[in-house]
């Protein structure tokens, strides 16, 4: 038996992908580890729940970046969009080395933000798309936890480490300039 397939073409970390065949019913967290061999985005629950598997969808138009759950989302909504996932986050060179972190990721690195690690890649993503959406609306620094523990309300840890997370991504947001009001 054959899976049916239709060609795939979308921009990830910058880079063209495509056209590729793809099932029609593959998850996209699928496509980017068996197909791309992007594995940092990770398959936890299956069901959309933990939120491990977060990708950042960016608009075309300049709208702020926005999270999107790779195991209950399949591939071929991504036709023609463009995603970052984690793996994208950091600077590289022509090469492919990192040479730089993001800030989320080096606060993440300078809080021992993660025991695990197994979430820590839908987190560092969530707390990205806060920290890009921020750059546009500026909180009230009187709501800066209560905009953390919002934006990274559904993503789940099970080793507990909410903590240093939050400490993390409150430092990014108090150092910052522009982030915060007030």
């Amino acid at each position: 038996m054959t899976l049916p397939t239709t060609p795939l073409s979308l921009v990830v970390n910058g880079r063209q992908v495509g056209p590729i065949d793809v099932p029609d019913n593959l998850m996209m967290v699928d496509f980017l580890h068996e197909y791309l061999n992007l594995t940092g985005s990770r398959l936890a629950c299956g069901q959309g729940v933990c939120w491990a598997c977060t990708v950042m969808l960016l608009d075309t138009d300049g709208a702020p970046p926005r999270e999107i759950r790779t195991c209950i989302t399949g591939a071929h909504f991504f036709a023609g969009k463009s995603v970052r996932t984690i793996e994208g986050h950091a600077e590289r060179d022509a090469d492919g080395n990192v040479t730089a972190l993001s800030l989320v990721q080096q606060a993440f690195i300078e809080h021992f933000s993660f025991q695990c690690g197994y979430c820590t890649p839908g987190f560092v993503t969530g707390a990205t798309v806060l920290i890009e959406r921020l750059k546009r609306e500026p909180v009230a620094r009187a709501d800066v936890e209560s905009t953390i523990e919002a934006a990274l309300a559904p993503h789940v840890c099970r080793c507990t480490g909410y903590v240093r997370y939050y400490e993390a991504v409150r430092s990014v947001i108090l150092d910052t300039p522009g982030l915060v009001v007030g």
